[in-house]
C-alpha cells in the first residue's frame, strides 16, 4: 500500500494519541504505531533510547528486524538479536492490513542476563559510538515481570481492534457497535492498576509525565537546545526522586545530587540573582537520611529570604562530621524570618508554607528526640538552618 494514501494517517490527523492517552497512561512498556512499511506514524510510548539510536534505521524507521519481519508478513511476538521481547499486532478491515501496533522491547527477569552480553565494541564500530554512551543506554533497558508483559499485550490487541474498528468508520458510513470494545477497554484498564497495585507502584503512575518529558528532552537535543534538554532531564529526576516512598532512608549523597538537580532549575529560572556552593564532606555522603529533608529548607531560603531581595543573593550547603553526628547547614544572606516564626519553629509548632515542623518530625522519627532541625540563626543578614543526625 502506498503510505500517503494510508487512512491511518487520517486518524492519526484526528488526535488518535489523546483517545487513547488514559489507558496508554497506565503502562510504561513502549509502544509505537507503523504502517506496513516500517515507516513509524505515532510513538505512543517512547522506544528504548538504546532502539533509537543503536537499532533503527532513522528517528522515523523501524530496525531492520522488523522491516524483516515486515516483509515476510510475519506478526506476534519475537525475541531480536539483543535478547528483547518484541510484539507486532496487525491492524487489520476485511484481510486487509494497514499496518501493525508495535512494541515492547523490554527484557524478562529469566532473560534481563542477555543485556551484559550485548557487544559494546562491535556497537562502538558499527555507529561510531562513545563507549559510555553505549553502556548507559544498555543498562536503561527496561526488566519487565511476565505478567506485566502479558498485560501490555493485551493493551496492544485492545488498541489493533479499536484502530481497525475506527478504519472502518473512516473508509465507511456505517458505524460498528462499540459497546464490546468499551467493556474490553474497562476491563483491562482494571486488570492493570490491579497489577500495579500488587507490585506496590503509586496509584497514579508517573511514568507516563516522565516519558513525556524525556520525549520533549530528546526533541530539544535535535533542535540543539541544549540547556533545555538539561533542564527537562534534571526536573525529571528530580520528580522521580521525590516520588519515593518517604520512609525509606537515602544516601546523603543522593539527597545532595538532588539538591543539585533542585538549584539548577532554579538559577535557570532567577539567573544571577541565585548563587550556591555545596561543601559536603566525602565521608559522610554514604550515611542514609530520609529523602527530602534538606529540599525544604533550602526552597525556604529561595523562597521566603533570597528571592524578595531586589538582588537575590546566596546559598552555602555544608556537610560535616563533629563528634559523631553529622551536622548539614543550609545558610543564605538573605531576609531572615521573624522573632514570631523562629520561636514557633523551635517550639515545633507548624507554620503555613514553612514545613519545618514536619521535617523535623521525620528526623525525630528516625533518630531521636536529642536529633532534627533547628534554627541557629536569623537576622537582617540572613538565616542558618542545621540538621543534626547520629552517625
Amino acid at each position: 500500500m502506498n503510505t500517503t494514501d494510508n487512512p491511518l494517517k487520517k486518524l492519526i490527523v484526528s488526535n488518535l494519541y489523546n483517545r487513547y492517552s488514559g489507558i496508554l497512561s497506565l503502562s510504561d512498556i513502549p509502544l509505537f504505531l507503523m504502517d506496513t512499511n516500517g515507516e513509524i506514524l505515532l510513538e505512543l510510548i517512547p522506544f528504548p533510547d538504546f532502539c533509537r539510536y543503536m537499532c533503527m534505521e532513522n528517528e522515523s524507521k523501524v530496525c531492520p528486524q522488523y522491516k524483516e519481519r515486515l516483509d515476510k508478513k510475519l506478526e506476534g511476538s519475537f525475541v531480536c538479536e539483543y535478547g528483547l521481547e518484541n510484539i507486532s499486532l496487525p491492524i487489520r478491515l476485511e484481510n486487509e492490513t494497514f499496518g501493525y501496533i508495535a512494541g515492547l522491547q523490554v527484557y524478562t527477569k529469566e532473560t534481563e542476563y542477555k543485556k551484559h552480553m550485548i557487544n559494546i565494541e562491535s556497537l562502538k564500530n558499527k555507529k561510531n559510538a562513545d563507549l559510555e554512551f553505549i553502556a548507559k543506554l544498555i543498562s536503561a533497558l527496561k526488566v519487565a515481570d511476565l505478567d506485566k508483559i502479558k498485560v501490555h499485550e493485551q493493551l496492544c490487541q485492545h488498541i489493533a481492534k479499536n484502530i481497525s474498528l475506527d478504519l472502518s468508520q473512516t473508509l465507511r458510513s456505517d458505524s460498528p457497535n462499540m459497546t464490546l470494545l468499551s467493556i474490553e477497554k474497562d476491563m483491562l484498564e482494571k486488570k492493570i492498576i490491579d497489577l500495579e497495585a500488587k507490585n506496590n507502584s503509586l496509584v497514579i503512575n508517573p511514568h507516563f509525565l516522565f516519558n513525556t518529558l524525556n520525549c520533549i528532552a530528546r526533541i530539544a537535543y535535535f533542535e540543539k537546545s541544549h540547556t533545555t534538554e538539561e533542564l527537562i532531564y534534571c526536573l525529571s529526576d528530580l520528580l522521580r526522586y521525590n516520588l519515593k516512598q518517604s520512609d525509606q532512608l537515602h544516601t546523603i549523597a543522593s539527597e545532595i545530587d538532588n539538591i543539585e538537580k533542585y538549584l539548577y532549575i532554579q538559577k535557570a529560572r532567577f539567573k544571577n540573582r541565585i548563587q550556591y556552593t555545596i561543601d559536603v564532606a566525602d565521608k559522610i555522603k554514604s550515611f542514609r537520611i530520609p529523602n527530602m529533608v534538606i529540599q525544604p529548607i533550602v526552597e525556604n531560603a529561595i523562597v521566603h529570604g533570597i528571592t524578595p531581595k531586589r538582588d537575590g543573593g546566596q546559598i552555602h550547603i555544608k556537610g560535616e562530621l563533629s563528634n559523631n553526628t553529622i551536622l548539614i547547614s543550609i545558610s543564605d544572606n538573605g531576609n531572615g524570618f521573624n522573632k514570631d516564626a523562629i520561636d514557633k519553629i523551635n517550639n515545633s509548632e507548624k507554620i503555613s508554607g514553612l514545613g519545618f515542623s514536619c521535617t523535623d518530625k521525620r528526623l525525630k522519627k528516625y533518630y531521636g528526640d536529642s536529633y532534627g532541625l533547628s534554627i541557629e540563626k536569623s537576622d537582617y543578614s540572613g538565616s542558618t538552618v542545621s540538621i543534626t543526625i547520629p552517625v
